[in-house]
């Protein structure tokens, strides 16, 4: 069987920007989306998101790229066609999708909200769908998915800075929640000030808690207090002011993607403290064991979140005025966009207006 071209595999014609190889370039490409099934919502994609793992993804520095790759999943437009049985959505809803489009939907964490832990879980992009094509992502001109891995954004919500609350926020809020570091008058600290950082300081803020920003930027110390509303700020680089700081965090939310030192961290914690790792770095990180044992303290991860924490967090980001802080930019900007974002040089996400933007190939 001669495998099906990317814009013949389904009925409606789609346009988006993909890469074609390691080099990470993405560049105008002609695929298609299926036909919008009975449980599926269709929609118009206005903006998207550029997440660090797009770049990761185009640049298969993960090691499981499939090319072509059409990257987003901070994902958000306006409802076009749903399917006969969608019960929750209607034309016209604005509405978005973030970092998965499947799961099995029977095991314990799908019957507990969590198909984020799902281990058939499917990503939206870059994934095996449940008809065996691959799943395209949001640097594209519309999406279809199913109704149940559909956010609803709140009108109030505005869409473009909104998107990003759909990887990074979801990826921030879950831990603060589940690890209990939600609690008015508790003290957490916030590693890397950029995407993740910037966003879970606002939450973070909204939910009572006291912020320090530990940075190894001494120029984002104006910004993280001012701007962003944090307590205070921690030079990580700077011996004297972590010493003075040493076991005085519930809890450390570590966005950084790049490889660092736990150690210095692991200090900051009070007894019983929790250190949760959200950035994902290439390498394996080292791990000081005595100062966990003789402190009791936790170090654990988080996978961004379940459909319905997701939409929980939507809600509350809209009740409390929460968003990112974003530069918008043109469809055939992403290249250079996605070289800023390797240098950290954005305040603190593209967005893509796919919708004024995104031009379809002749």
């Amino acid at each position: 069987m001669v495998d099906k071209l990317p814009e013949e595999e389904h009925p409606k014609p789609a346009f988006g920007w993909a890469a074609r190889d390691q080099s990470g370039v993405l560049s105008p490409f002609k695929f298609s989306r299926r036909a919008t099934g009975e449980k599926d919502v269709a929609f118009k994609v206005l903006y998207c998101g550029i997440c660090h793992s797009d770049l990761h993804m185009v640049k298969n520095e993960w090691g499981v790229t499939q090319y072509p790759l059409i990257p987003g999943h901070e994902i958000v437009g306006v409802v076009t066609e749903v399917g006969s049985k969608v019960e929750k959505f209607k034309v016209g809803d604005k509405v978005g999708v973030g970092c998965m489009v499947g799961s099995c939907r029977s095991c314990d964490s799908c019957d507990n909200n969590l198909e984020n832990y799902c281990s058939k879980k499917i990503l939206t992009y870059g994934a095996k769908y449940y008809d065996g094509t691959v799943t395209y992502g949001g640097y594209s001109d519309h999406m279809v998915a199913d109704e149940h891995f559909i956010v609803r954004i709140p009108n109030n919500l505005p869409l473009d800075a909104g998107a990003p609350l759909l990887c990074a926020g979801i990826t921030v809020y879950s831990p603060l929640r589940y690890f209990g570091l939600d609690k008015p008058g508790m003290h957490v600290g916030i590693v890397g000030l950029g995407g993740l950082g910037h966003v879970a300081v606002k939450f973070a803020r909204a939910m009572g808690v006291k912020v320090t920003v530990i940075s190894t930027s001494p120029n984002k110390k104006q910004e993280a207090l001012e701007n962003l509303g944090a307590d205070s700020f921690l030079v990580s680089r700077d011996q004297d002011q972590m010493q003075a700081a040493m076991g005085t965090l519930d809890g450390i939310i570590d966005t950084v993607s790049a490889v660092h030192p736990l150690l210095p961290l692991v200090a900051l914690l009070k007894s019983h403290g929790k250190l949760v790792l959200v950035g994902a770095p290439e390498k394996p990180l080292e791990l000081p064991v005595f100062p966990l044992i003789t402190g009791r303290k936790t170090v654990g991860g988080s996978c961004f979140g379940g459909i319905k924490e997701t939409q929980e967090m939507i809600d509350f980001a809209a009740k409390h005025n929460i968003t990112a802080d974003i530069e918008v930019i043109p469809m055939d900007y992403v290249n250079t966009a996605m070289e800023r974002v390797l240098k950290a040089d954005v305040r603190y996400r593209f967005v893509i207006d796919v919708g004024k933007t995104l031009k379809p190939a002749v």
